[in-house]
């Protein structure tokens, strides 16, 4: 302690802009559509343009449901005010300061404007975790002792298990039951993509359904946090207000494609079977498949029996 007051941080801090983890998701599946695209010149005909649509677009959606577990943006917010920078004083700057909620848990950023204030430069994101096995009262605690700015930590505090707005619960639970949608939802996309492989193309068109339907749920399960009424976050003379953000839009979206495409493939199934299987390259030349048998061999013990 300085004089009573907690120490704040020596040195710089900046904003982190991506998870990690996100990283290695994205870097996995981008492995996975180099290693196909290396292959796809050995496929001839328009069969090529099929593989490459199909292969892309599942990729695509396979990677959005992993990603938005990891995202923060489910819920945005931003609002610029000036506000009192550190505990005990009375020295306000100008900043922006937002908010980004998401399945595991809150980020708060502080940045600036300009950046550089005070003798001091300020641009801070601050993840505090509600994920189960995590504790976010700890986590807030020691934000306290390290000596987060004022903003930081009064709007952590909104989400604290102690807070008034006693939103903590409801925004855990959503996104623990969001979050285990999405992870079946993934397990119906590999099951589909198996189908896909195989002479069973409605099955893996119910399969697609049932995702795009998972999807659609873990989404609901999200929203159930608006049914209860969040606390005014005043920073200043401004408010803070949170709207739906990028991931929760984005997961919208690759749940309605997958009802699109599922809906798609079961109809095709009943109305022209043999695009739908040139489509996924499982289509049998007529020639081979109605040709007779050259030769038949009968057994003289059963031709002598009239049988």
């Amino acid at each position: 302690l300085f004089d009573g007051v907690y120490p704040f941080y020596p040195q710089q801090r900046k904003a982190a802009l991506f998870d990690i983890r996100t990283i290695i998701v994205i870097v996995v599946f981008l492995t996975l559509a180099c290693s196909f695209l290396l292959i796809i010149p050995g496929i001839r005909g328009r069969a090529r343009l099929y593989w490459t649509l199909r292969v892309l677009l599942s990729l695509f959606v396979g990677v959005v449901i992993v990603v938005v577990q990891f995202t923060g943006d489910w819920e945005t917010g931003w609002v610029q005010a000036n506000t009192s920078y550190k505990s005990f004083s009375h020295v306000q700057v100008n900043a922006d300061i937002g908010l980004h909620i998401g399945l595991a848990g809150v980020n708060v950023t502080l940045r600036g404007n300009p950046v550089n204030q005070i003798n001091e430069t300020i641009n801070y994101n601050e993840h505090f975790p509600w994920n189960f096995g995590a504790d976010y009262d700890r986590s807030y605690s020691e934000g306290l002792e390290k000596g987060l700015p004022s903003p930081i930590l009064y709007v952590a505090e909104k989400f604290s298990t102690q807070s008034p707005c006693a939103v903590h619960r409801q925004y855990r639970i959503a996104g623990h039951y969001a979050s285990a949608m999405l992870w079946v939802a993934f397990c119906t996309w590999i099951i589909s993509n198996i189908l896909f492989s195989m002479p069973v193309l409605i099955y893996g068109g119910y399969m697609l359904l049932v995702t795009g339907a998972f999807m659609i749920f873990s989404l609901l399960s999200f929203s159930t946090v608006r049914n209860s009424p969040m606390c005014l976050i005043q920073i200043g003379t401004g408010t803070l207000h949170v709207a739906y953000g990028g991931s929760f839009w984005l997961v919208l979206t690759i749940g309605l494609l997958c009802f699109v495409a599922g809906i798609t493939i079961v109809a095709m199934h009943h109305l022209n079977l043999d695009l739908l299987k040139a489509f996924f390259d499982l289509r049998e030349d007529k020639a081979e498949e109605y040709q007779e048998m050259p030769e038949v061999f009968i057994n003289p013990h059963f031709a002598n029996k009239g049988l």
